[in-house]
């Protein structure tokens, strides 16, 4: 099972935006782009909704026959682990495989000297197309890499074998995870991180690394887009290096986390992508929560009120909620709206700050930040929310399909 060139992960708490997610991707087909789409859900999601796995496979593949879909697509396991893994085996044909929790963890001291001797041939001077200038690669370098990383691989080798086990071999494809973790890989790590991957026959068709700057939830990236840039550009390069020398799959490519509304490094990305004739694959998630908000609020009505009732209520409970996102938000608490502010706001004003336009005045990312993680309370009212969606589904489509098609997609790969 091959994943395409470029292929986009496309998320929904409440498997309701199916339809809505799949049309962008019809648009882009539209425009001569072919990109696969790729359903994922996490476990702390599903705990949180109370969904389950074939709730994204039931979801996916209902879309897939109503809009007569007849390319590729898959449903991704997000973020899963030994302990959550079984649960997504008969749902999922995409696997992300997290071990960041393991990097930097001892490894065994015979597997860090076999992997040292394996690969000492590439010390001293390397050139590699696509670097601006050679790189030198030391004994030392390899040690400590193997230290930092060699314990979070050999743990993804026995979450893929036990995939393996259940599903067969080529019938799933294959991502490796290292973004959520606290200091980005530097290219050159990533050198040997591929080449512990190629060492334990792991077949990856996608990896995550942790990128410099920070990749906060539903907010434009922070940090320097060229520096960024520079390093994204340097890891196509090690990866297209890693896959001829290492034997890798061909088709391997870097993946974007947390990869919704970056908007200031899309044309950077965009760039990177035409320059290496690189693949990519993007992930989405909460922004598709948001934008079923932002239809909402524009309803009027019930439907308003709503909204307004879920934001007082998860400013109440603000700590509970951003617990567990502590790592990718950033929230400054004391500038968040009143509920007596937002009580006085029109549909219009509610929906321009939460809506990610940073060319308007009422944009509020703290706002966004809070919201983006409230979806917990919805799910505490998961029949009444259920029935707003359906109820105001004209509405809140076309801001789903808009905002993954226009504002994501278009930037990215057109």
């Amino acid at each position: 099972m091959l994943l395409s060139k470029y292929s986009f992960g496309i998320g929904d708490r409440f498997a309701q935006q199916g339809k809505s997610l799949l049309q962008a991707l019809i648009d882009a087909k539209k425009q001569g782009l072919d990109i696969t789409p790729v359903w994922n859900k996490s476990h702390r999601e599903h705990q949180i909704v109370g969904t389950e796995p074939a709730d994204v496979r039931t979801e996916a593949d209902s879309a897939v026959t109503e809009l007569g879909w007849d390319a590729p697509y898959h449903v991704d396991a997000d973020h899963i682990g030994l302990e959550n893994v079984d649960l997504f085996i008969d749902a999922s044909d995409f696997f992300t495989i997290d071990v960041a929790d393991f990097i930097g963890k001892p490894a065994d001291p015979q597997d860090i000297d076999d992997f040292v001797q394996k690969h000492k041939s590439l010390c001293g001077t390397l050139q590699i197309e696509g670097l601006d200038e050679p790189v030198e690669i030391t004994k030392d370098q390899i040690i400590n890499t193997a230290r930092n990383f060699l314990s979070a691989i050999k743990q993804a080798e026995k979450i893929y074998r036990h995939i393996e086990n259940k599903k067969g071999h080529d019938n799933f494809i294959t991502e490796i995870s290292m973004d959520e973790t606290t200091e980005p890989q530097p290219p050159l790590e990533m050198l040997f991180i591929l080449a512990a991957i190629a060492d334990c026959n792991i077949p990856a068709q996608t990896i995550a690394p942790k990128f410099t700057g920070s990749f906060y939830k539903g907010i434009d990236y922070v940090g320097d887009p060229q520096r960024f840039g520079r390093q994204f550009e340097q890891m196509l390069a090690i990866i297209s290096y890693a896959v001829e020398h290492f034997s890798l799959p061909k088709n391997l490519k870097l993946s974007v986390h947390s990869g919704s509304d970056k908007f200031s490094i899309y044309p950077v990305i965009n760039r990177a992508l035409k320059k290496f004739d690189a693949g990519l694959h993007i992930k989405t998630a909460g922004t598709t929560w948001l934008e079923e908000f932002i239809g909402l609020a524009l309803a009027g009505s019930d439907g308003f009120q709503m909204v307004k009732q879920i934001y007082s209520r998860a400013l109440e409970r603000f700590d509970e909620l951003a617990a567990p996102y502590a790592s990718v938000i950033n929230i400054q608490k004391d500038k968040l709206p009143t509920p007596q502010t937002v009580n006085a706001w029109t549909s219009e004003q509610f929906a321009a700050a939460l809506k990610h336009d940073l060319s308007c005045p009422n944009y509020d990312p703290n706002f966004r930040q809070l919201l983006h993680v409230a979806y917990k309370i919805a799910a505490e009212i998961k029949t009444d929310y259920l029935n707003a969606l359906q109820k105001y589904e004209k509405i809140v489509a076309p801001c789903v399909t808009e905002n993954i098609y226009k504002r994501h997609i278009k930037p990215v790969f057109i």
